[in-house]
């Protein structure tokens, strides 16, 4: 009988030394685990961190080169030569009539403010034609994260279309100067190279015929 007491208690001992082990192990297992966690979760020696590429050029969309002068330098031209429609392309009631009063200080030539067909634009855009393409830059450089899209529009009218990016405009120190130097968008195109444009948008001709 006392035999068998003292092969169950050694049993148990055994049960025992094995569950502490097991819970030793799953202890320092869990503790590397919260170390390591914790390591990637402040980027301790930069880990965890993702790098974020910079944004491409014009973010992404083909751009036309600035148009150079008989001086072979392309320049900003004035504000007062250039006819702008701004479009509300967000859900924000007044907020094209907000800017278009904001750019109208500044010197351009406003025309109608509207809708644009979408409520859901995420960056602010500027749509234009081949002959408004140093104008486009213009107006462009007043804004800080807008993007440039060159349609089949023929005339000179420069469209912007508000964006969810959209804060404010850059400061009007910081923006173009004319006569300016313009320094054309990185990987440009020739205006006359670059093919299916898209389609123009219905609007009054700028200047009017």
């Amino acid at each position: 009988m006392p035999q068998q007491i003292d092969e169950r208690q050694a049993r148990k001992r055994y049960v025992r030394r094995r569950q502490t082990v097991v819970f030793s192990i799953s202890g320092v297992v869990l503790a590397v685990a919260l170390v390591i966690s914790l390591l990637f979760n402040f980027h301790v020696g930069g880990l965890g961190l993702v790098s974020t590429p910079l944004a491409e050029p014009n973010f992404g969309n083909p751009a036309p080169c600035a148009v150079k002068g008989e001086d072979g330098k392309a320049k900003y031209v004035t504000n007062a030569t250039i006819g702008v429609r701004v479009l509300n392309g967000t859900s924000h009631s007044q907020f094209a009539a907000a800017v278009s009063s904001a750019l109208g200080v500044r010197g351009f030539d406003m025309q109608e403010t509207g809708n644009f067909s979408s409520t859901n634009v995420e960056r602010t855009t500027i749509y234009f034609g081949k002959n408004a393409i140093n104008q486009a830059y213009t107006v462009a450089g007043n804004f800080t994260d807008a993007t440039m899209i060159m349609t089949a529009r023929e005339d000179q009218l420069v469209d912007v279309v508000l964006g969810a990016t959209f804060n404010d405009l850059k400061d009007e120190k910081q923006s173009p100067q004319e006569g300016k130097e313009i320094t054309s968008i990185e990987g440009c195109q020739a205006a006359d190279k670059m093919t299916n444009l898209p389609a123009d948008t219905k609007h009054n001709a700028y200047p009017a015929q």
